[in-house]
């Protein structure tokens, strides 16, 4: 809080007014150029000031749009007499500007006030002026002023004034979803890498990362970084699985995921095997209770709870009424009630079962079927206790593409139910960064039966997950191939280079009217570069990004340069091949 007693912020001589006020809308503001000299002092991006209703305060605009335009005037004449009106080109500058915030250099006890939003509009012919040297700097300085220190986040320098820092609100950013959007290449995993890597600062950080490529496994304290590094399980994993393999047993899903994966809904048996799978893992689920001796869960669970179950006592069942002849009037057999029905779906599970890519859901070590086994590693994902690390990276890079969907969703889903179910005063906020979300979080219109698991849960958690401490921050290179919802729910962007018009389209619907021209300038941006704006900035903000000081293995190739100096490795090759036919890193080996 600064004192009344300070000097203003803004203090304009007469050599920076740039025009005055010509025309206003509901937003924008158009100004009339009375010097045109200083039109070249603008450019697009720029903050300009216009004179509100008092002389303390001023409207603060951002450039749209600067333009120049030739119309007719008249000379002067001595020669009062003349029959011609000699007409020459005189050139009409205008500035569009689209109003983003009040300036006030007191307001009650408080002075150098900056606010987001216009408290009015500006008059006709208010004197309106150029924000740049000593009165940008100190402007700038306002906009992370009043967020205290332990909730500031910085992310890069405004490129309006290098000199400033752009601060955002920790609290804000994360409170109510994010998204980071750009193109391949324009730097949007060095921004994941620095934001994870502020957060690692704190003292009890809580951030989960679904990898899709591992090319944040440089962050990992495995290589020296500062995160916690798992991946899930892959087939060379399922013999002696390392430490730091995540399982996803078959019993964690719900009887949706599960049937995703193993129902054809277009058989004509699809209602027979969906009925009969439902009521075996029930029962199932019901023995593993009364075994445990847990009678106070076996009195409220569903099938739906996780609750481990043997997958081949389940097989055998589902066999058993497939095959099970019924009993006649005579006592002769006769085609039983489920006889033939089943035979598909249990030839598709038994596919499931024995494919090793598959292995980290079907074939899991023999403690993962122990009733206490899901508490340990949902812990070992939430618990932030200042020993283990906050930030914790999950490499889903050989999870197959067709399930990826009902993991990702299995993941969020159970993390979201334990806070969910967690007593309120003994949560702790936990944030989901959700690298390549086109992947498993696609449009709904465009959603298989897998991706609309995954989208029902995200979906969920994008609409109630701020009651719960649980938020979502979408990383994405193809935005339009987002979930609308959950893009819609986000109320933070940092908006990279985004060259393709789709990409950009939906960009500009999500944001406010007033803030669409800033669109216009993506696809121009550098590599690292951003546009900032949502609830946890004053200020919407072109900014260059600080690097990271651990860089994800994300870096583009140099083609040109490599291909002038380095020849194949043909022994890389056949090692590569043969990783292929075996399904497991050779660091994993």
């Amino acid at each position: 809080m600064t004192s009344p007693t300070q000097p203003a912020a803004l203090q304009f001589k007469e050599d920076d007014r740039v025009g005055r006020v010509k025309a206003v809308d509901t937003s924008r503001v158009l100004i009339e150029v009375q010097d045109s000299a200083l039109i070249t002092r603008v450019g697009i991006g720029n903050l300009v000031a216009v004179r509100g209703a008092t002389e303390r305060e001023f409207l603060i605009g951002m450039t749209e749009r600067v333009t120049r335009s030739l119309r007719d005037a008249m000379l002067e004449q001595d020669d009062d007499y003349a029959t011609e009106l000699p007409l020459t080109p005189h050139p009409e500058d205008i500035i569009r500007v689209v109003l983003v915030g009040t300036y006030r250099t007191v307001d009650g006890t408080k002075s150098n006030v900056f606010k987001r939003g216009a408290d009015s509009f500006p008059q006709i012919d208010r004197d309106c002026f150029i924000l740049d040297g000593g009165n940008l700097q100190r402007f700038m300085g306002l906009l992370g002023a009043d967020i205290p220190e332990d909730e500031r986040l910085q992310l890069g320098h405004f490129m309006v004034d290098r000199s400033a820092a752009a601060i955002a609100s920790g609290d804000k950013f994360f409170q109510r979803h994010a998204s980071i959007l750009g193109s391949t290449g324009s730097g949007k995993s060095w921004s994941v890498a620095l934001m994870l890597e502020r957060a690692s600062r704190l003292k009890f950080p809580n951030l989960i990362v679904f990898d899709m490529h591992g090319e944040y496994s440089p962050l990992t304290k495995a290589q020296g970084g500062f995160a916690e590094g798992f991946h899930i399980a892959g087939p060379g994993d399922l013999d002696t699985p390392p430490s730091d393999a995540v399982f996803l047993p078959y019993w964690m899903l719900n009887r949706d995921e599960m049937l995703s994966m193993i129902l054809d809904r277009s058989d004509q048996n699809a209602p027979n095997q969906a009925s009969r799978f439902t009521s075996h893992v029930r029962n199932l689920k019901e023995k593993t209770l009364e075994a445990e001796r847990k009678e106070d869960v076996r009195k409220t669970f569903t099938v739906d709870s996780p609750i481990p179950y043997s997958i081949a006592e389940l097989v055998d069942l589902l066999h058993d009424d497939d095959t099970r002849k019924g009993v006649g009037a005579r006592g002769g057999d006769v085609k039983g009630e489920w006889e033939g029905r089943l035979t598909r779906f249990v030839s598709r599970l038994r596919a499931k079962l024995d494919d090793r890519r598959y292995g980290f859901m079907f074939q899991p070590p023999p403690d993962a079927l122990k009733y206490d086994w899901l508490a340990n590693q949902v812990g070992r994902l939430l618990v932030s206790d200042g020993v283990a690390p906050g930030v914790k990276i999950i490499d889903f890079s050989e999870v197959p593409s067709d399930v990826l969907p009902v993991v990702t969703g299995v993941f969020a889903r159970l993390l979201y139910t334990v806070q969910f179910w967690m007593e309120p005063d003994k949560r702790t906020p936990f944030a989901l960064v959700c690298d390549e979300a086109h992947l498993y979080l696609p449009v709904r219109a465009d959603a298989d039966a897998v991706e609309r698991q995954a989208l029902d849960t995200f979906e969920r958690i994008a609409k109630e997950g701020r009651k719960y401490g649980v938020s979502i921050v979408v990383v994405s290179q193809r935005p339009s191939d987002v979930s609308r919802t959950i893009l819609s729910q986000c109320n933070n962007f940092l908006v990279l280079r985004l060259t393709n018009d789709e990409d950009q389209s939906v960009v500009r619907r999500l944001m406010p009217d007033s803030m669409s021209g800033i669109i216009d300038i993506l696809p121009l941006m550098d590599t690292g570069e951003a546009i900032l704006l949502g609830d946890a900035v004053l200020l919407p903000s072109r900014i260059r990004l600080d690097a990271p000081s651990i860089h994800p293995a994300s870096a583009t190739r140099d083609f040109w340069k490599e291909w002038g100096t380095v020849g194949t490795d043909a022994v890389a090759i056949t090692e590569a091949v043969e990783t292929l036919r075996r399904q497991t890193r050779p660091s994993s080996t």
